[in-house]
């Protein structure tokens, strides 16, 4: 039962790596652009990189326990299938937005959809298992 899981565990490690990455430019972001801590605002290029990194957090946030909660409702291999879009998506969302901010939309599109299946399909194949 537990081989499964070794999926999504594979799928998370990636995810925080994604994570760790954005983490990474934002901190060097700082040096290049000279923004002294515990400032937040510099030159727009800077805070490109700030947001991405804030926003791969806060999506993080969601699409972790989502990945989760959706293995274990639904099936784990359906889970990291699906959640494989997420870090992919990321990373095209921090690489188009360190360029310039519209050029994050096409990863935007691509890692949203998963974080809502992973909910929503939880939600829906805890519920059936009550019923």
């Amino acid at each position: 039962m537990l081989n499964g899981f070794v999926y999504p565990g594979l799928l998370s490690g990636l995810a925080l790596l994604v994570y760790y990455f954005t983490l990474l430019r934002a901190g060097m972001a700082r040096g290049k652009y000279k923004v002294v801590a515990p400032a937040h605002s510099g030159p727009e290029a800077y805070e490109r990189h700030v947001r991405a990194h804030q926003n791969t957090l806060e999506h993080l946030a969601l699409f972790l326990p989502g990945l989760w909660l959706f293995s274990l409702a639904v099936s784990p291999y359906w889970a990291a299938g699906i959640g494989v879009l997420w870090p992919v998506g990321r990373l095209w969302y921090a690489l188009g937005y360190y360029q310039d901010a519209p050029r994050r939309i096409p990863g935007l599109l691509i890692s949203m959809p998963p974080i809502y299946v992973f909910v929503l399909g939880s939600i829906v194949g805890f519920g059936l298992r009550i019923a």
